[in-house]
């Protein structure tokens, strides 16, 4: 990925801006097809891409409740072919999917993003990956603050741990982008590519090439 206007290169620019949660399943599989879509198209467009937050249960406990009780109670009757169908997705990303674990908030994910990406969108960019990865396939909570600071490292951002201690730091970042990007919608993944073309879901990455076609003419 590159974050410059696509000037220098010659190619043409596409800013791709996501709303998602962390605790959505098909923001992971939208992001791994998308990446499978730039990948595809890296030596015709150049890409800028920008998380943003979105709650999909703003009042999710902070101390975080056991997820697969959590997903029984949500689903009901349902929950068990919701499941086995998140699994057949997973499987077919060549990752599983791991249902144990704790599900809470994601304020201090949602805060941390933001503060990654006043490190550079690339860096925030791998760090929804790493988050996802734990999340969804490690069975590791959204809201575990040694979660979220060792995965912070692993993609090259200092300082999360003191910027997360203060529950300040990044909120009015937050509130802003929910603001701007998401108060619109009603569910996630979102996405608009050169502030004009806009779908959602856990698309394929077919959907995504035709989606940059389409912005960048």
């Amino acid at each position: 990925m590159a974050e410059s206007n696509g000037t220098s290169s010659g190619k043409k620019r596409i800013r791709i801006d996501i709303s998602s949660d962390s605790v959505c399943p098909w923001c992971f599989v939208g992001k791994r097809n998308l990446d499978k879509a730039i990948s595809a198209a890296k030596d015709q467009f150049d890409f800028q891409i920008k998380w943003h937050p979105f709650f999909l249960n703003p009042s999710a406990p902070k101390e975080g409740i056991n997820k697969k009780e959590c997903y029984k109670n949500k689903f009901g009757s349902q929950y068990e072919q919701i499941e086995a169908r998140m699994t057949e997705v997973f499987k077919g990303l060549g990752l599983e999917y791991d249902i144990s674990g704790l599900t809470g908030n994601t304020l201090d994910y949602h805060r941390l993003i933001c503060f990654a990406g006043q490190q550079g969108l690339d860096t925030q960019h791998n760090l929804v990956e790493e988050l996802f990865l734990g999340y969804f396939t490690q069975g590791k909570y959204i809201g575990d603050r040694k979660f979220l600071v060792e995965s912070a490292k692993k993609v090259g951002i200092e300082g999360a741990a003191e910027f997360l201690e203060d529950p300040n730091n990044g909120l009015k970042e937050v509130n802003e982008e929910l603001e701007k990007y998401s108060a619109h919608i009603s569910g996630v993944p979102y996405y608009v590519i050169n502030g004009k073309t806009k779908f959602s879901g856990g698309q394929p990455p077919e959907v995504f090439l035709k989606a940059f076609e389409t912005a960048a003419n």
